[in-house]
């Protein structure tokens, strides 16, 4: 497959958008080095952006974006694709509705992926945008599909945009790239506060009535209609 002049434009914007989407997870802290990546699929094509494998944040360019076909074959780019890449597109094939996958080890949720517990839904921020708790995926080693298989097994019937891959660390999913970012940092936020909660004691689960009416407001009506989903949104 080769990228056809009709899309050049819409891959370039994705290019830049991935390539600054990184950015958002050093500031929040998500990642060190060179781990983690951000994923975006192309609208109509079966293809997908993705970070090079191996490239560190600060000297990321839009052009090092890679894209790749849905089975992880390299298409247009000079560098090696994420070694996630097999498991991004397992996921795209799969899960036709995801735009975007995001891959971190960000502390407080890989602790909780390195016990292999769910974050329990004790707060409303975790019923907003994750619709209960959030789940653990099986162990699986990186280099081939075996995690974009965990990922789908686990939130293909899940109302959670975040699962914790088994003693590796959290993935998330979203209509956009950017939605899926927001979730990496929410899922580091919330995995932080239940921890600190719970030097306190058994925070009590929220109902699972009010756990669907919060999801169910906080997805179809909070916030702004009609608004670009790739606008910037420092505060929730």
């Amino acid at each position: 497959m080769t990228i056809t002049s009709d899309i050049d434009h819409v891959v370039a914007q994705l290019r830049r958008q991935v390539c600054e989407l990184h950015s958002l997870l050093t500031r929040y802290e998500l990642v060190i080095w060179t781990a983690g990546n951000v994923s975006a699929r192309v609208p109509g094509r079966d293809l997908m952006v993705i970070k090079p494998s191996g490239a560190e944040y600060a000297s990321l360019r839009d052009e090092d974006m890679v894209v790749c076909d849905l089975h992880g074959n390299l298409v247009d780019g000079a560098l090696s694709p994420s070694s996630d890449t097999a498991a991004h597109a397992y996921v795209y094939r799969h899960m036709p509705e995801v735009g975007g996958v995001v891959h971190t080890h960000s502390t407080y949720a890989t602790a909780w992926a390195a016990r292999g517990e769910p974050i329990p839904c004790v707060l409303t921020m975790i019923a907003d945008e994750f619709g209960g708790e959030i789940p653990v995926g099986p162990f699986a080693l990186i280099g081939d599909d075996s995690i974009g298989r965990g990922i789908v097994e686990v939130l293909r019937d899940s109302r959670s945009p975040a699962v914790l891959m088994r003693n590796h660390g959290p993935f998330t999913i979203g209509r956009t790239a950017r939605d899926a970012v927001k979730a990496a940092v929410m899922v580091e936020d919330v995995a932080r506060t239940v921890h600190i909660s719970r030097q306190l004691g058994v925070p009590p689960a929220l109902d699972a009535a009010d756990v669907s009416a919060l999801f169910d407001r906080y997805q179809n009506v909070y916030g702004q209609t009609g608004r670009p989903s790739d606008v910037l949104q420092e505060n929730r």
